[in-house]
């Protein structure tokens, strides 16, 4: 009796163990879809060629002054233009260049 009842704890442990490695296993899967659902909503960058004063305003650090002065450097090649150009400053420029791109214009057909 005892050796059954050994056995029966042994198994259940087991089965616990089991179903927690399965939900561990689970759950990891479901945290990288939900890292690239928000990942892909976060895609969506404010072209700096393109954006009004108000959407350049919205960045982190970026007020009325510093969106003036991207404005008035346009057109950009490419947003790390923002920096040669000296209109913001390599700390500010790190706190939105994942949040900005520079597109440019189609060129013209002759």
């Amino acid at each position: 009796m005892k050796n059954t009842l050994k056995k029966l704890l042994i198994c259940a442990g087991f089965t616990l163990l089991a179903t927690g490695v399965v939900h561990a296993k689970d759950e990891a899967k479901k945290a990288p879809a939900a890292a690239s659902a928000s990942a892909s909503a976060k895609t969506e960058l404010l072209d700096i060629n393109n954006a009004s004063k108000e959407e350049l305003a919205t960045l982190p650090k970026i007020g009325d002054v510093r969106s003036d002065a991207i404005i008035k450097g346009r057109p950009y090649k490419g947003k790390d233009e923002l920096l040669t150009k000296k209109i913001l400053t390599k700390d500010v420029y790190n706190g939105i260049k994942d949040l900005i791109i520079a597109k440019q214009k189609p060129a013209e057909k002759k």
